[in-house]
């Protein structure tokens, strides 16, 4: 009987011998197969180890949704290193901050990436740069930072430049591929956390490829289509729902369509072209498909649940109202192979239909946090207490997601640290206290509100709001601002904020919108 593979490149093996001529991805531009995919990215695999990659090295990817970053990913998690990919929403500052966070000891990027000129945005990132001599920078920063390797013709001075023939031989290559282990890490997916500072979620090849192996069957449910799967995936794979999306589709024939951007029109052409079954995304790009003006003439057949399905494929078939929880980036995912528990306030476990908030252990669930140790993660039992709050109903196997115990902003998909934002937004020097809440939001699920306290009499929230899109990506801006004095922040007893009195108050005031 033949093992399970339980590694990425053993994973990318069988899916070559079983579909190698399946389309594995889509996009605009380029159509990628499961064969396409081994041989460009073991060239790549071999560029990697020659330019001093192996096992553990953490490989920073800026790339956008599409058949490079696939590609680098593969090449990443064949030779044992640890793909750390970034955001390209993130604006210098916060790039800097990641890099240095995760020890990022080589970045590969495009010369461009969306309307991104990456040399310019990385020496933003790191002012040492200039300067450096390629294949040795030291940036005190980024000290972990030797090489920055970009794809295309660019004429950084600083910059490697990627030549596939500078690689070690096959045989080299071969044999790092076989010392890549379950056990080893694969994955650090930054999220934000109760913190300022993203926390670094580190996951095993073992885990990434048990939590993964379930994805197909569960695009088959929600579609409804008996057809091969060919999924419109809307979710950047820079965070777990596109990691999910690659991975669950080396599992199983599953042909993704992806684009560089969230661009509804774009989607149209790849949906009716391709014949998509159906969609990986948040309600909000759904609904965008479905107000753009040229929807109803698609010929969309193929994916009923794009013209008839809920917004929020979470909410398929739910009995209560509740959606059917997404699962998270501490369990790559999936929960097939977590073990799980809900509890109340005191940690007894409540019956079916009783809320509670949700604990998670076992092999399905990350490897730790970056940084953190594993007291500081896990309890004594080893369970990661998760925050949301769920329930199950009898006879169903389903959790579905009530809400969060902790003060985490879950804005279209994405957390976001309240702390985080309140130290760049007081850092100006006319904001004297800035507290950051979310409130409920028809289309983002939660909105980020700032209240702010200026320093003097009055605050030019307008100018307050660029300034703070200068520093972080656009989804943790806040999209309301309400100005008050010191008195007006509610405090518990002790002198804490009382964020819940805050929040509720947000709620019944009037704040001003500034995009």
């Amino acid at each position: 009987m033949e093992h399970a593979p339980l590694t990425i490149p053993a994973l990318l093996e069988r899916a070559v011998r079983d579909s190698g001529d399946r389309a594995y991805l889509v996009s605009p531009t380029e159509r990628l197969t499961y064969a396409d995919a081994d041989r460009r990215s073991a060239a790549l695999a071999g560029w990697l180890l020659a330019h001093g990659a192996g096992k553990g090295t953490r490989v920073g990817l800026f790339f956008a949704n599409g058949a490079e970053w696939v590609i680098w990913w593969l090449a990443v998690s064949r030779i044992g290193a640890v793909a750390v990919p970034l955001s390209t929403l993130y604006r210098p500052a916060e790039i800097a901050k990641v890099v240095r966070l995760a020890d990022v000891a080589m970045l590969v990027a495009p010369v461009r990436v969306l309307d991104i000129d990456v040399a310019q945005r990385l020496e933003a990132a790191f002012p040492d740069l200039s300067g450096q001599r390629r294949d040795r920078l030291q940036i005190p920063a980024a000290p972990y930072l030797r090489t920055v390797a970009l794809t295309g013709t660019g004429d950084a001075p600083w910059a490697t430049a990627i030549d596939e023939a500078d690689a070690v031989p096959e045989t080299v290559r071969r044999a790092a591929e076989t010392e890549v282990f379950p056990a080893d890490l694969a994955l650090m997916v930054h999220t934000s956390g109760s913190t300022a500072d993203p926390k670094g979620v580190l996951h095993t090849h073992g885990t990434l490829v048990r939590q993964t192996s379930t994805w197909p069957d569960a695009i088959r449910a929600v579609t409804g289509s008996p057809a091969d799967p060919v999924i419109l995936s809307a979710m950047p794979f820079f965070w777990i729902g596109g990691v999910l999306a690659v991975m669950g589709a080396l599992h199983a024939p599953v042909t993704l369509l992806v684009m560089p951007r969230l661009d509804p029109g774009v989607a149209l052409d790849l949906a009716e072209n391709e014949r998509a079954t159906g969609i990986v995304g948040w309600p909000a790009f759904t609904q965008r498909l479905r107000e753009h003006p040229g929807f109803a003439d698609r010929d969309l057949s193929s994916a009923p649940m794009l013209r008839d399905g809920p917004l929020d494929i979470a909410m398929t078939d739910v009995p209560d109202g509740f959606p059917v929880h997404r699962t998270m980036t501490e369990t790559a995912g999936g929960f097939a192979y977590t073990d799980m528990q809900i509890v109340d306030a005191a940690g007894a476990l409540v019956p079916d239909g009783v809320v509670g908030e949700l604990l998670v252990r076992g092999i399905g669930v990350m490897a730790g946090y970056n940084k953190r140790e594993r007291a500081d993660t896990f309890d004594p039992d080893g369970w990661y207490h998760t925050g949301d709050r769920v329930y199950r109903r009898p006879g169903d196997p389903r959790l579905f997601y009530v809400g969060r115990t902790t003060d985490l902003i879950k804005t279209a998909g994405a957390n976001v640290s309240p702390l985080e934002v309140e130290a760049v937004i007081e850092g100006f020097a006319e904001v004297a206290q800035c507290v950051v809440v979310g409130v409920e939001h028809a289309e983002r699920g939660e909105e980020v509100c700032a209240v702010l306290v200026p320093t003097g009499a009055a605050v030019d929230v307008a100018a307050v709001a660029g300034r703070t899109r200068e520093v972080l990506s656009p989804y943790k801006v806040p999209t309301r601002w309400i100005t008050v004095d010191s008195a007006q922040i509610p405090t518990l007893p002790s002198g804490k904020l009382n964020r819940k009195a805050l929040r509720e108050w947000v709620i019944s005031s009037p704040g001003v919108e500034a995009r």
